[in-house]
């Protein structure tokens, strides 16, 4: 069997939500690492992988190779499956819920998420001052994002239902960053979101990202 392969950047979002996925699911893999400052992200070997030059990509066998984040953890959550632990449910009514909150993350929650990240993580790092203008609408926009959802979280523990689902995990990259910003604050201040954090946060599989990211 050829050796499952992760192409990307640690400390990338979207490689993050595959590295997560995968460990979730127990599979052995090789992680590949792509040097964005060196473009290697642009050169013809990568693009003949991912042709947005973009990471991450998973590659499952000879046969395919998959690229955008959210498609790769919907993939793995459906053909690697475990017995009693699985990221999906077999009814098809279930199974909508999931895939609806998963693009509520990725349509909802993740554009404001984003842009405060880059506002107050990656712009200082870079020695930048934040735009308080932007942030300010921005926290906004989650703010009201974290509303639907301290409402949905009355009614199941998770996102998607009972059980953790790939609705809950494609949210923890952003989770991760945002709890080291003053924005963390939107989330305590809700209490059934702030507990679903923290479930989140304290997975072992994403202590295991966790550790590759700050390794860096």
């Amino acid at each position: 069997m050829a050796v499952k392969k992760v192409y990307g950047t640690p400390a990338c979002p979207a490689t993050m939500r595959v590295l997560a996925s995968v460990l979730e699911h127990g599979l052995d893999f090789e992680f590949i690492c792509v040097d964005l400052k060196a473009g290697d992200h642009m050169k013809e070997s990568f693009l003949s992988l991912s042709p947005f030059g973009q990471v991450p990509v998973f590659q499952d066998d000879q046969d395919l190779t998959l690229f955008e984040s959210r498609a790769i953890m919907r993939f793995i959550s459906h053909h690697y499956s475990k017995p009693g632990k699985e990221q999906v449910y077999e009814a098809p009514k279930q199974q909508g819920i999931v895939a609806a909150w998963i693009d509520v993350e990725d349509h909802q929650f993740d554009p404001p998420a984003s842009k405060l990240r880059t506002e107050l993580l990656q712009k200082p790092l870079n020695g930048m001052s934040a735009d308080k203008q932007v942030v300010a609408e921005e926290e906004a926009n989650l703010a009201r994002v974290l509303d639907v959802y301290e409402e949905r979280l009355k009614d199941s523990n998770y996102l998607g239902g009972d059980k953790f689902t790939s609705a809950d995990l494609t949210h923890l990259p952003n989770l991760y960053y945002l709890m080291k910003t003053p924005v963390k604050r939107l989330f305590d201040e809700r209490a059934r979101v702030s507990g679903w954090c923290r479930n989140l946060l304290a997975r072992s599989t994403w202590a295991k990202v966790v550790d590759m990211v700050e390794k860096i």
